[in-house]
């Protein structure tokens, strides 16, 4: 037996969608308006886990999306002996219109090459591929109706797909339909009943898995008795909030497992924040004596620590919580992520300098173009960021340094800058919901300095140092983590807390900011 710790998939990394291929469990997860896009993980036990890398990647753009649009909900699957990855991409979110596009790519192997993509519509989103055992191929998904005197969730719709003309029939038909919030869902043959798992509720606190099921494709289905088959929506001190978003697999020896997603909150005066984002965890499920899916140890809260009847394997690898980067080979993309597009060579450039990153400054915060950032997701309520950097800022338009961002209205940023009243300085700004505050500036020689960031709870801090001094200067106060959450202000967000190194030039003159080597650690507190 073993013996999973969850979340399997810490920090960021929501919807998703798992698969076995022989002895190797593969999942991927969203990734929104990050790049790369479609983070691909690797298991062979179930318990441990190693990002191999991403399906959407070199020429992939998605320049101009929203905040929290881009990729949503992957779907993998493999069938006549390829991989098939199916997603959205969402291009506007403007109350009752959002406008979508579904691709499809397939694979040989799933570290690809990939396919080039092919367009399966633009009916809405979340959309899955069931591959019946008469050869047939379907996608189900959520159509979106945009007119505003009707439900924009408006039901779950089942279309069939032509792999030899590479195309969908064009006829799709409404398969399930609730009064609340449905979204998320995915088919699975299992015996002589067709099974429906759906997501329910909304990805918030309320989130939820029920499912439906009928002895026919195309219906109808029946709801299952039970409200709910996963939820944490009536046990709010749960630690495994949000709860939902699921997928299932089989195991070589028939057990079953739900992967899902959910989230870890902080408090901050009384309310739960998800810094964090949502996580991926693993659920033991079985069948009922009336055929209907339950967690193995009955209810319907999701375990901290399920079992599985899978061999350990006690040389796995796992992404390790504690790491250095140093700048001396290529940006290892499992680990560092950019906002919608890649940087090009030009921008982030490992080789002009050896031992350094020289990043050229970009559009400002607000861009959905052109911004020079690196991230790595947090994976942890405490976690540490550390860099070095050698710049000279000579104007109040090139800054850089280490930024906390969760989308372009929430940041938080220590920074490196110049103005005429006091000179080359640091200071801390943020933006919360549009509004920028600035911390007083503080005098720091000149040279190079090291930064750190140390995020604890729903609190940040900030301190730097000289490169020969051991000793570091704490920056005057706190800072609020919490409003980098899906859970703050008045929009929705999906994504969640990254830490990272930023520099700007918002004059577009070439100015260029060098960071040294670079260390992160994650403490799960355990």
């Amino acid at each position: 037996m073993t013996t999973v710790r969850n979340p399997v998939l810490r920090g960021f990394e929501p919807d998703p969608s798992i698969l076995r291929v022989g002895d190797d469990y593969y999942l991927a997860t969203s990734t929104f308006e990050f790049h790369p896009a479609v983070r691909l993980h690797h298991s062979r036990d179930l318990k441990h886990w190693t990002v191999l890398g991403h399906a959407l990647d070199e020429g992939f753009d998605l320049r101009g999306v929203p905040d929290s649009g881009g990729v949503w909900a992957p779907s993998l699957s493999h069938s006549d002996g390829r991989f098939w990855l199916a997603y959205s991409i969402v291009r506007t979110m403007d109350g009752d219109d959002k406008d979508i596009d579904n691709y499809l790519v397939t694979a040989e192997d799933i570290r690809g090459p990939w396919s080039d993509p092919v367009h399966l519509g633009s009916r809405g989103f979340d959309f899955s591929f069931f591959h019946d055992t008469d050869g047939t191929h379907w996608i189900v998904g959520v159509q979106w109706d945009q007119r505003p005197e009707h439900p924009s969730f408006g039901g779950l719709v089942l279309e069939q797909y032509l792999p030899d003309e590479g195309r969908t029939s064009g006829t799709a038909t409404v398969i399930h339909q609730a009064p609340t919030l449905i979204e998320g869902p995915n088919l699975y043959r299992i015996g002589e009943w067709y099974h429906l798992l759906i997501a329910a509720g909304g990805t918030g606190w309320n989130h939820a898995i029920t499912s439906a099921r009928s002895r026919q494709l195309h219906g109808p289905y029946e709801r299952d008795p039970a409200p709910f088959v996963l939820t944490a929506r009536d046990a709010p001190g749960a630690p495994l909030q949000k709860a939902g978003h699921g997928e299932l697999v089989q195991t070589p020896n028939g057990e079953w497992v739900l992967a899902h997603l959910a989230a870890r909150p902080v408090l901050h005066l009384g309310e739960r924040y998800s810094t964090l984002g949502r996580e991926t965890c693993l659920q033991a499920v079985r069948f009922d004596e009336d055929g209907w899916l339950r967690l193995a140890d009955g209810g319907h809260h999701g375990a901290l620590e399920p079992e599985f009847d899978v061999t350990e394997e006690e040389s796995a690898e796992e992404d390790p919580a504690e790491w250095t980067e140093d700048f001396g080979a290529p940006l290892d993309t499992r680990r560092w992520s950019t906002l919608r597009a890649p940087l090009s060579p030009e921008t982030a450039d490992p080789w002009t300098r050896p031992g350094w990153l020289r990043l050229r400054g970009g559009h400002s915060t607000a861009s959905v173009f052109d911004q020079s950032m690196l991230l790595t997701r947090v994976r942890e309520h405490r976690a540490r960021f550390e860099t070095r950097l050698d710049a000279n800022p000579r104007s109040v338009r090139e800054s850089a340094g280490v930024i906390a961002w969760y989308d372009r209205r929430s940041w938080i940023q220590l920074q490196l800058t110049w103005d005429a009243e006091n000179g080359r300085h640091l200071r801390v700004v943020s933006r919360d919901e549009g509004r920028t505050a600035r911390s007083e500036p503080i005098a720091v020689p000149s040279g190079a300095l090291k930064l750190r960031a140390d995020l604890e709870g729903a609190e940040l801090r900030f301190s730097w140092a000289s490169p020969e001094r051991d000793e570091w200067d704490p920056v005057p106060g706190t800072f609020a983590a919490w409003t980098l959450s899906d859970d703050h202000g008045g929009r929705l967000r999906f994504t969640g807390m990254l830490l990272g190194l930023r520099a700007d030039d918002l004059d577009g003159r070439g100015w260029s900011a060098d960071f040294g080597c670079t260390h992160v650690r994650f403490d799960p507190g355990e």
